[in-house]
């Protein structure tokens, strides 16, 4: 098992980091709100997950030892593979589902993209009990707070400052995309934000 990576970050891509360790690039698959962690050329550490199969070899990576665990746990559901298992982690921090799981909030499930209704209740059902209890701030986080901006603007902000764009940049980005994102939500979907991310980085690249 590849427990970590650690080195400076030579390239950044809308879903991945590579990360230079002995003098050579590991590819390392992350959440945009990992990536947004990331500057090119800067020192990385990542917490990482290898996933084995007959014609590959994955590297999923994370800020942290707990985002691991949870990414680890979450495949122990019934058809929840690891890109399923980062999607729901790009969605919401590991305590967030902590607390979705055991109070059994559907609709938090229901906001990652590839889970539908039924999919929500039978993970539910099997996740109980399994991810740990969340902390007490994330709970009282969970009060009503005052409004502002959607949680996809703001991932996907941190992804595009995190792949080097200014922050006026990645505003405008986030600005033209926004009717594709209510389009979505208005659909009665969640705003898709690797789909979005890629097209805000079209936009960016036809204004340079």
């Amino acid at each position: 098992m590849i427990a970590f990576v650690s080195g400076p970050v030579a390239a950044l891509a809308p879903a991945l980091a590579v990360i230079e360790v002995g003098g050579v690039g590991m590819a390392v698959h992350c959440t945009p709100n990992t990536l947004a962690g990331l500057r090119v050329g800067e020192p990385a550490r990542l917490a990482t997950s290898l996933v084995v199969r007959e014609d590959s070899l994955t590297l999923y990576g994370f800020a942290d030892d707990d985002e691991r665990q949870v990414f680890e746990l979450l495949q122990n559901a019934s058809g929840v593979g690891p890109r399923l298992a980062q999607a729901m982690l790009g969605v919401h921090r590991p305590d967030a589902l902590r607390l979705a799981v055991e109070s059994g909030d559907e609709k938090a499930l229901v906001a990652v993209p590839g889970i539908g209704k039924k999919g929500a209740q039978k993970l539910l059902l099997e996740l109980k009990g399994k991810l740990g209890a969340a902390s007490a701030v994330v709970g009282a986080q969970r009060a009503p707070v005052a409004a502002g901006p959607a949680p996809w603007t703001e991932q996907l902000t941190a992804a595009l400052i995190g792949l080097g764009y200014a922050s006026r940049e990645a505003e405008d980005a986030v600005d033209a995309v926004t009717p594709q994102a209510e389009a979505a939500i208005a659909a009665g979907g969640p705003a898709p934000v690797p789909q979005l991310l890629r097209a805000a980085l079209q936009t960016l690249n036809r204004t340079r």
